[in-house]
């Protein structure tokens, strides 16, 4: 195992959430990846932050434990029995209610609803047939200097085995080359867990 990964330790309550996923068939953010969440909402002192695919609460527990004390993560997800584990991990992480705002729904019914410009971090976890219109979502919520972050950019290791032709590395390697040659984003690909395509908008 990497050096990240192993240097990044999860307490009870994020074990508990691990197992859960495990016990669900869910992926969810490896502890690398998920300490890189904590340090880029903690960074950009995130207040108001957008978590596309909640699981069962770990990566919302690592973006909390990164944001500003009164802030308020807003997680999105189709599976709202993954969503009533989580909010009983985000209770037993000692997060009040009002911390978080769980919204039950596909993303892209939702993601038009939410404010122009009123949200500093945006965290992608979501099938990668949905990259390409929460990314561009992304950049209509986000305020300048807000962060995007999108899970997998590795696509399962096959990124840059030019052989590999499947639909969701294609998908990846299309949302990764959009944002690196848009002018609206100073993008990087951080190879923790899955890979994590991070761009701050311009």
């Amino acid at each position: 195992m990497p050096f990240a990964e192993t240097f990044a330790t999860e307490d009870p309550v994020l074990q508990t959430a691990r197992a859960l996923a495990h016990e669900l068939g869910l992926p969810c953010v490896s502890p690398g990846a998920g300490s890189v969440l904590s340090l880029l909402a903690a960074a950009g002192r995130a207040k108001a932050v957008v978590e596309i695919g909640t699981g069962t609460g770990v990566s919302g527990i690592w973006l909390l434990r990164g944001m500003r004390p009164d802030g308020v993560l807003t997680t999105i997800d189709v599976e709202h029995e993954h969503q009533r584990v989580a909010r009983r991990i985000f209770q037993e992480a000692g997060y009040a209610s009002s911390r978080t705002r769980i919204i039950s729904g596909r993303a892209l019914s939702v993601l038009p609803r939410l404010s122009d410009g009123a949200y500093d971090l945006i965290f992608v976890d979501a099938d990668t047939t949905e990259f390409a219109a929460c990314t561009e979502a992304a950049l209509r919520l986000l305020r300048p200097g807000g962060v995007l972050i999108v899970n997998g950019a590795h696509a399962n290791g096959r990124i840059s085995d030019p052989a590999a032709r499947d639909v969701d590395t294609l998908t990846v390697r299309a949302t990764v080359k959009a944002i690196r040659e848009s002018e609206e984003w100073i993008p990087a690909v951080i190879p923790s867990g899955a890979g994590l395509l991070a761009a701050v908008k311009r």
